[in-house]
């Protein structure tokens, strides 16, 4: 194993990663447990990392720099909200942590808020981060799909605004929880289907609460398929969200920023609507924004 000269961490509700990291930035390994914030009391975080980095440690303090969950009101330690309009994240705004190991130099990246409409980001503010370090001059809008889609106006290497979409969290309740867990595939995709159905929501976003129920009676008397009502399903949601969030990408560059699970079907539904897209890997910013940050750390 090369010289370890800092760590990178993202702390998830449910998943912690884990990178050794040079000083110049380069990946030495990557290491993830499933101590996330949700399995975690505060007294429980430092044990975990431990876990997972204590073979790396010498005499030396050994940096590291968190982002995510860990910062939460619930978390290790809460870190502050930097509010828009701001450049996401400033590592010298973080949460300095005083750790029983004294191998630790832990600081948590500070959040980004919004008062008007009020919204929080906590994680998805360092690939913001990791977008604007290794594309510099970028002017345009963020998309980050997820249990919470974000949407982030971008310009002048700051944050403007933002807003937050709950549609893969509906989409989970709705398909896992509801009437229409008897009608929807657990997996599989129909594009024709999906395609279709975020043009009808975006046309007529006040009907799609009557469009879900049709699902399920479409499954009884018509013989909907259970991989087509989950495509129709997702259209349905993407749809009401893009029709929402139309004044952050009409006449944008939307960098998409996810999963290629989630990502792939925005990609779809933006295409559709003429909106360039320029896909990005979310573990590929989220270094590019803990390395950002840890590389101003060092030069503060």
């Amino acid at each position: 194993m090369g010289q370890v000269d800092w760590i990178a961490v993202d702390w998830g509700t449910t998943h912690m990663r884990v990178w050794l990291m040079s000083r110049g930035g380069g990946m030495i390994e990557a290491r993830s447990s499933d101590r996330g914030m949700g399995a975690l009391a505060p007294e429980g975080y430092e044990p975990a990392l431990l876990a997972l980095i204590s073979d790396v440690l010498d005499d030396a303090p050994m940096p590291v720099v968190i982002c995510g969950m860990a910062g939460a009101r619930q978390g290790w330690a809460e870190a502050p909200y930097a509010t828009v309009p701001c450049a996401p994240p400033d590592p010298r705004q973080g949460r300095r942590v005083q750790t029983e190991d004294a191998r630790l130099q832990v600081i948590i990246l500070p959040g980004v808020s919004q008062s008007s409409p009020a919204d929080v980001m906590r994680g998805e503010e360092t690939q913001i981060k990791g977008l604007i370090a290794t594309h510099p001059g970028f002017d345009g809008v963020a998309c980050l799909p997820g249990t919470h889609t974000k949407w982030a106006h971008l310009s002048a290497g700051e944050i403007v605004s933002f807003q937050t979409f709950m549609t893969g969290e509906i989409f989970a309740l709705l398909s896992q929880q509801s009437v229409l867990r008897h009608s929807v595939a657990l997996n599989g995709w129909d594009d024709d289907a999906f395609k279709t159905a975020v043009d009808e929501a975006m046309s007529r976003p006040q009907a799609v609460a009557a469009k879900l129920f049709g699902l399920r009676a479409a499954a009884l008397l018509g013989g909907l398929g259970e991989v087509e009502a989950r495509a129709r399903l997702s259209g349905l949601l993407i749809g009401i969200e893009l029709a929402a969030a139309r004044p952050y990408w009409l006449g944008q560059q939307v960098a998409l920023i996810g999963a290629a699970y989630s990502a792939d079907a925005y990609e779809v539904a933006l295409s559709a609507q003429g909106v360039p897209v320029l896909r990005q890997n979310p573990t590929d910013m989220t270094l590019a924004g803990l390395s950002a940050a840890y590389s101003e750390l060092e030069h503060s």
